[in-house]
C-alpha cells in the first residue's frame, strides 16, 4: 500500500484534480521514507475518507502532490467508544493510546487520579496533549484509519465524573460480579446505538472512594476475569473484546 500521510493542520482542502503542498511534517516524514517524483501515496485530512495522490515534487522543506479522486471506504468499528484512562507513568500511556487507536477508540481522556504516578498540570499538561495527539494521527496513518480520535485535555476524576453524562458508562474494576463480555451480549443493541465510556484507572487501580463516586455517578462495574490486568493491558482488552462481540473486526 502507497505511504499514508495526514494533512489535517494544512489551509489548503483536499480536491481531487489539484496539486497539495505538504505540510513541513509531512515533508519530513516523506524524506525520510526516500519517496521521490511519481511516487503514489494516499492523503487524508482525519474527517473520513482519503484521496490517492502522487508526489510530482520534492525539496528540502517542500513537496508537492497532485490529488486522485477521493476513496469513500472507512475503517472505523460499528460503535463509539471514549477511554477515560488514569494517567500512567513512564511510556505506558503513549503505548496504550497508540495501540487504542489501532483497535478503534474514538476518544481519549486523560485522568488525574489519586494514584497516578505522573501529576501533569498547566504547560505541562498542554504539551503531553499535543504530544499525544500527534501519537493519533502517526496512528491512523499506520492503521488506515481515516478519522482521528481526540484526546481530552488532562482532567482531574472527580471533576470529570461530575460531567460525564448518561448512557453506557462502565467502571472496569477487578471487584465487579459483572464480566465485561456478559453487559456487552445483555446491551448489544444499546452499545451499537449510543456508544460506551471505559472508566479504567491507573497503576494500582482507582482508590475505593473513587470506585464509589464513579458508581454514584451512574457507572456500572464490569471486570475482565480473575486476573489482574495491568493499566496499559485493561483498556485494550476491553477494546478487544468489545470489538470482538459488537463487530468490530
Amino acid at each position: 500500500m502507497p505511504p499514508r500521510f495526514f494533512v489535517g493542520s494544512a489551509d489548503a482542502a483536499l480536491a481531487a484534480g489539484t496539486d497539495f503542498d505538504l505540510p513541513e511534517a509531512v515533508v519530513r516524514h516523506v524524506q525520510v521514507l526516500r519517496l521521490a517524483p511519481g511516487d503514489a501515496i494516499t492523503l487524508f485530512d482525519g474527517r473520513g475518507g482519503s484521496h490517492a495522490a502522487t508526489l510530482l515534487d520534492l525539496g528540502k522543506r517542500h513537496a508537492l502532490a497532485r490529488v486522485g479522486e477521493r476513496n469513500t471506504t472507512e475503517t472505523e468499528p460499528p460503535f463509539r467508544v471514549t477511554l477515560a484512562q488514569g494517567l500512567a507513568g513512564g511510556d505506558k500511556m503513549d503505548w496504550l493510546i497508540e495501540k487504542a487507536v489501532e483497535l478503534g477508540v474514538t476518544g481519549i481522556q486523560p485522568l488525574q487520579a489519586a494514584r497516578s504516578v505522573v501529576r501533569l498540570s498547566g504547560d505541562r499538561a498542554q504539551k503531553r496533549q499535543s504530544h499525544w495527539q500527534a501519537l493519533v494521527e502517526a496512528a491512523c496513518e499506520q492503521c488506515g484509519r481515516n478519522r482521528l480520535p481526540a484526546v481530552a485535555p488532562v482532567t482531574n476524576l472527580d471533576m470529570w465524573l461530575r460531567a460525564s453524562g448518561e448512557g453506557n458508562r462502565l467502571l472496569v474494576s477487578p471487584r465487579a460480579d459483572q464480566s465485561l463480555p456478559a453487559y456487552a451480549t445483555a446491551n448489544k443493541e444499546s452499545l451499537l446505538a449510543s456508544g460506551v465510556t471505559l472508566l479504567i484507572g491507573p497503576e494500582g487501580g482507582l482508590a475505593p472512594e473513587e470506585e464509589d463516586a464513579a458508581l454514584r455517578a451512574g457507572f456500572t462495574a464490569v471486570s475482565l476475569g480473575p486476573r489482574i490486568l495491568r493499566t496499559e493491558t485493561a483498556g485494550l482488552a476491553c477494546l478487544a473484546t468489545l470489538n470482538a462481540l459488537l463487530g468490530g473486526f
